[in-house]
């Protein structure tokens, strides 16, 4: 190397620490890749991104040809320092030399590079694509062999030879719907969010109780009978006999308002209709994410809720799932209240005790605990394991609930008294500096 100049030296200098750079922060960035966005540019026709792709599905070999290469590099660069500083000044300024290297490598060659590429991978990682895949097929023999060498050592050693999945959890996917920011719209991250929690709820969660069922018995009086039909506003209803337990059907009321209009309708006919479809029945245990590919396979929008002895312990409908989804239907978004809660004028709430915990905390934006009881009765029976009498208080995870009325073995109508919200210490002195 004595006949080679001064200068192509520098140049050769200079051209491997850009190489040592790119191999650096090349390896960085394509490590780094979002996965998922990664599939989606190659899903969508990038080229760049599935080449980068079909890099990364055999990441042993990318990183085989990075090392590879790099250590080419690291090698070489070190000896041509040595050979240019010796030329330049003899042994004195070869050590200059070697710790001249050391900083440049560290700072130009390694930290610079790999920083740039950790924030901005797909920059780097996608046109270092097009350069990896080439050199992998023009090195292949090298790098299978380095592999073969290298995944060894990691059997003798007892290491797993699997591939981490890219599968994500439940909890996980929560987490990146909540990192989406402005990407997502907040009521579309709410919505998303629900979907997720439909496999941590039962129907039971969310079924209108036994008790609230509105349906015909047919052994009532006929005129009775006309009279609810008239006045109902629901499509369907549960058809039995004495008791909701002694079910006979569904009734449409497509099938028999024709008839109810023209007084043609009669107690037969309403029997015989109500009796075309048979009531259908699911477990109190079966979540919503289940029964709502139920309702969906079976072509059904209603369902009895049933306990282990079969017996009804109340009714779930498609609306009941789709609301804990998108949220009430018949109520309006602005108001962000529960139908059946009522606020007073010193802020409190009267709420009807029957009402579901997790309703009222979806509709009201509360906390109330919804590990234990389905109803706010529930919840303050179980607390106090006891019917309490009217004018009752008690508090539970911050909230103040005063028994107003209780009847048949139940309590009937709570007064709430939310927490009061938590006001920063920021806040707090902005608001009383100006007194």
């Amino acid at each position: 190397m004595q006949h080679l100049s001064i200068g192509f030296l520098f140049s050769a200098l200079a051209a491997l620490l850009l190489l040592a750079a790119f191999f650096a922060g090349s390896e960085t960035a394509l490590m780094s890749l979002n996965r998922y966005r990664l599939r989606h540019r190659a899903k969508a026709g990038n080229r760049g991104a599935r080449l980068a792709e079909t890099l990364l599905a055999q990441p042993d070999r990318l990183i085989g040809l990075i090392l590879l290469l790099s250590t080419v590099v690291n090698v070489v660069t070190p000896t041509l320092v040595g050979l240019i500083a010796f030329r330049l000044g003899g042994d004195f300024l070869v050590a200059i030399g070697v710790i001249a290297l050391t900083f440049v490598l560290l700072i130009f060659c390694e930290v610079a590079p790999k920083t740039f590429a950790a924030l901005h991978p797909e920059q780097l990682a996608i046109p270092a694509a097009y350069i990896y895949t080439p050199l992998l097929i023009l090195f292949y023999p090298f790098v299978w062999a380095t592999n073969l060498l290298a995944n060894g050592t990691l059997r003798l050693l007892g290491a797993s030879q699997q591939r981490a999945s890219n599968a994500l959890s439940s909890e996980e996917l929560r987490t990146v719907v909540a990192e989406a920011g402005a990407m997502i719209p907040h009521r579309h991250q709410q919505m998303l969010v629900s979907i997720l929690d439909l496999e941590n709820a039962t129907v039971e969660d969310i079924m209108v109780p036994r008790v609230e069922i509105v349906g015909v018995d047919v052994e009532d009086d006929w005129d009775k009978i006309v009279d609810q039909l008239r006045q109902t506003q629901h499509t369907r209803l549960p058809v039995y006999e004495g008791e909701i337990d002694r079910i006979i059907g569904v009734l449409h009321m497509k099938s028999v308002v024709h008839e109810l209009a023209r007084g043609r309708l009669d107690r037969e006919s309403l029997i015989e209709s109500a009796t075309s479809r048979d009531a259908y029945f699911v477990p109190s245990g079966t979540t919503l994410n289940m029964q709502l590919l139920n309702f969906q396979r079976d072509k059904r929008r209603m369902a009895f809720v049933v306990d282990e002895y079969g017996d009804i312990q109340g009714l779930v409908t498609l609306e009941d799932i789709l609301e804990e989804i998108v949220g009430e239907f018949t109520t309006d978004p602005a108001t962000m209240m529960h139908k059946d809660v009522h606020k007073e004028s010193d802020g409190s709430f009267v709420a009807n005790a029957a009402s579901s915990i997790r309703a009222l905390n979806r509709s009201m934006r509360w906390n109330l605990p919804t590990d234990g009881p389905k109803t706010l009765n529930g919840l303050i029976v179980e607390y106090l394991e006891t019917i309490p009498e009217p004018g009752t208080t008690l508090k539970l995870a911050g909230y103040m609930l005063e028994v107003l009325q209780t009847g048949d073995n139940a309590v009937k109508t709570v007064r709430i008294k939310p927490p009061a919200p938590v006001i920063s210490t920021a806040a707090s002195t902005k608001r009383r500096a100006p007194g």
